[in-house]
């Protein structure tokens, strides 16, 4: 196995050094025929190609816990100077044997609803208390001890990430919760994950072949939906998922797995997101399962610098959000998760759409930095770097506006 320092210089930037790749059809069945309509996707491709990304990549779902409640920590009528009302809300798993396992929900409800409305959820890096300006939020992220990032000094840093004001102008809820709490983003942060739940070994071999850091934190929003699903405040049948980076992976694995959600957001994904890995550009596969071989089974390792040997792309992954919306962002200065790479994903997505009726965009429409494709299945390039913006914010509100209301 190579070095890190040698993976990291291998990691290619230039367009033309690109190899020859074949991007697979999601249409294409076991036997080689094609799938003729929207019907024989939904009843057959569509299961066949969820299981094989819970084979090869993100590893098995887990299930319910056998009981979940959900406590009000707190409530604040008059958060943003009047704009909203918030609650911070305990999630607590229970199972018959006893086991117990926790994480806190910050949701902002508009003050000026006159019937429950959609939200936008999503998992955050570094705690609730970091997402919001409001000085009062509840620290959270605890589970990942020594995780300096997590601290009392660290309030707000995020805010400007989130943008809670302008979407609760708008007339949309905002709910978060942090990712730690559900699986600690580390490679020994098994035994501290919701895995505990169900494995007396969270981090045996076994385990490890069969879940994924990535399968629980997708896990965890699905739970957070069941929660959205009993605020009286939410209408839990509108709800966007949404994410940036590793989180941006997560939307559309959580968005691949649960049909609840109905507009499902990446954000500067890249490799082993929305990103095509047969591109061989930015991060690969070699990179992303030595530095984080939690996020993925342990047979995926076996891919790693044999990108061409996959029977399947990431556009398969976005396929499988049809025929929800679903919106892809990039950065054009964050060419670790190779923008282009991004864009096709979503054009080689649009053979499934079709099967719906829905229009797509082609391979050869690329916006420049700035530009924006709308559609069932969208895209937008901001300018700029690895991160989430008030211009990537100014899109997903629009789709909200266009279909969550």
């Amino acid at each position: 196995m190579r070095s890190r320092e040698e993976m990291l210089q291998a990691v290619n930037y230039d367009e033309s050094k690109v190899p020859q790749y074949v991007i697979p059809s999601p249409l294409q069945k076991a036997d080689g025929s094609t799938v003729r309509d929207a019907a024989e996707w939904v009843n057959f491709q569509r299961p066949r190609i969820l299981e094989l990304f819970r084979r090869e990549v993100y590893g098995a779902s887990l299930p319910r816990p056998d009981s979940c409640s959900f406590q009000l920590l707190s409530c604040k009528s008059d958060a943003y100077m009047g704009l909203a009302t918030r609650k911070e809300i305990r999630l607590r798993f229970e199972m018959a044997d006893g086991k117990t396992h926790s994480a806190e929900m910050l949701l902002y409800l508009p003050n000026q609803a006159t019937a429950p409305v959609p939200v936008f959820l999503g998992l955050c890096f570094k705690g609730n208390h970091v997402t919001s300006s409001e000085k009062d939020v509840r620290i959270t992220g605890q589970n990942y001890p020594g995780n300096q990032d997590l601290g009392e000094d660290k309030r707000g840093l995020q805010a400007e990430r989130w943008q809670f004001p302008e979407v609760l102008k708008r007339g949309y809820a905002a709910a978060t919760l942090c990712y730690h709490d559900f699986f600690p983003d580390h490679v020994d942060g098994w035994q501290r994950s919701a895995l505990s739940l169900f494995y007396a070994q969270p981090d045996s071999p076994e385990v490890r072949a069969k879940h994924t850091a990535i399968g629980v934190w997708a896990w965890g929003l699905s739970r957070a939906l069941d929660c959205l699903e009993a605020e009286p405040g939410i209408d839990a049948r509108r709800v966007a998922v949404h994410g940036h980076s590793r989180l941006g992976k997560t939307a559309l694995w959580a968005g691949a797995q649960d049909p609840r959600f109905r507009l499902v957001i990446s954000n500067d994904s890249g490799c082993c997101g929305a990103a095509l890995s047969k591109r061989y550009f930015g991060e690969n596969l070699e990179v992303i399962v030595n530095v984080f071989p939690h996020w993925f089974v342990t047979s995926f390792a076996q891919y790693a610098r044999r990108e061409a040997e996959l029977p399947f792309d990431q556009n398969f992954l976005i396929s499988l959000q049809a025929p929800r919306a679903v919106c892809i962002a990039s950065a054009s200065e964050d060419l670790w998760a190779d923008p282009r790479g991004e864009f096709l994903s979503g054009a080689y997505a649009g053979e499934v759409y079709r099967l719906f009726g829905a229009d797509s965009y082609s391979p050869t429409q690329m916006p420049a930095p700035g530009g924006r494709l709308s559609g069932l299945v969208s895209y937008h390039l901001r300018a700029g770097k690895h991160d989430q913006t008030g211009e990537d914010w100014q899109h997903y509100l629009e789709l909200a506006d266009r279909f969550l209301k």
